[in-house]
């Protein structure tokens, strides 16, 4: 499939198919929450390797998990000092979130809200949804939209001619840090340090 308009690519993604669009990580490969399925038929992804959930807005994120006043507290502090920004929060998930999405382990839920201008403004058109990165389960990100839309042909891709030339991303997966009731386990050491 070409590269796709902004308004092509929203009603893609609202018609359930597979998008891809920049982030200020690694490129993006996402879906509505209940399409995740096809994320990781796609990527040839094992069903052990969780999808995260992003959105324009950590507002928008709460109602997909679940803890007590304490710890919202907690994410919300966390979320006010890094986000927008490369940190991916696994916290407990709530029943919003479909199986597909974690289908290893329901109980929870990555989420990020990515500090990237022309991904906020998809994720603000779509709604909260389902991404990783866009390459083949156990392969490097691709880096450019031209490789994305070589190697996933049926997948509707933002046209560079959307937003500036320069893929915003750095290149560096974000940080994944996961609740433990607790304290923060970091998974995955990416471009954010929490201290």
């Amino acid at each position: 499939m070409a590269q796709v308009s902004f308004d092509t690519l929203v009603a893609g993604a609202l018609a359930g198919k597979l998008i891809s669009f920049p982030t200020d990580t690694v490129p993006a490969l996402a879906s509505l929450p209940e399409q995740a399925a096809l994320i990781f038929q796609a990527k040839q992804r094992t069903q052990d390797k969780p999808l995260i959930l992003m959105a324009a807005s950590a507002e928008e994120l709460w109602p997909f998990v679940k803890g007590n006043t304490q710890e919202y507290q907690i994410w919300q502090e966390v979320a006010d000092k890094y986000w927008p920004g490369a940190l991916t929060l696994v916290l407990p998930a709530s029943a919003r979130v479909p199986i597909a999405m974690n289908p290893i382990d329901p109980t929870t839920i990555g989420i990020r809200v990515p500090d990237c201008a022309i991904a906020q403004k998809i994720l603000a058109q779509t709604g909260p949804l389902a991404t990783t990165s866009a390459n083949l389960s156990g392969q490097p990100p691709l880096q450019t939209m031209a490789e994305i839309t070589a190697q996933f042909p049926e997948v509707l891709v933002l046209a560079s001619t959307e937003y500036e030339s320069k893929i915003p991303g750095n290149g560096t997966p974000s940080t994944v840090a996961k609740w433990t009731g607790m304290n923060w386990q970091i998974l995955r050491q990416g471009g954010v340090k929490l201290n």
